[in-house]
């Protein structure tokens, strides 16, 4: 069994807790059912906000899922680079998998699409 990484990012359109929750949430379930993930196997998950966003901790939505109190979550602050996308929340998932790197699915939503287009499916509704 392998550790790989899985990528995932998501934009708000405010500065707003709810809706912070909400798209975090929307994010981790494209994540999870893109790429058949059980909390069981996942080794921890770092979320990243940009500056712009204070309003919530991402980590406390996922906190309240079932099964998943016991991963391991931590929130931090993305770099503020300039002219980097704003109100832009971003997972990086550590899962032990048996799938190859090629076979793991990436997941941009909303805005954040722009980040990875290559990796970004076109029929994702934001």
């Amino acid at each position: 069994m392998m550790n790989r990484g899985i990528r995932g990012a998501t934009t708000v359109t405010r500065n707003d807790e709810q809706e912070i929750m909400q798209e975090t949430l929307r994010l981790l379930e494209e994540m999870v059912k893109r790429n058949d993930l059980h909390p069981e196997y996942i080794s921890n998950i770092w979320i990243t906000m940009t500056q712009d966003l204070d309003a919530a901790f991402p980590a406390k939505a996922i906190r309240q899922l079932e099964g998943w109190d016991l991963v391991p979550l931590m929130c931090s602050v993305e770099i503020p680079v300039k002219g980097s996308l704003p109100r832009c929340i971003r997972f990086m998932v550590q899962v032990n998998t048996e799938k190859s790197q090629s076979e793991i699915k990436h997941v941009y939503l909303n805005e954040a699409k722009r980040l990875r287009p290559d990796l970004s499916e076109s029929g994702v509704q934001p």
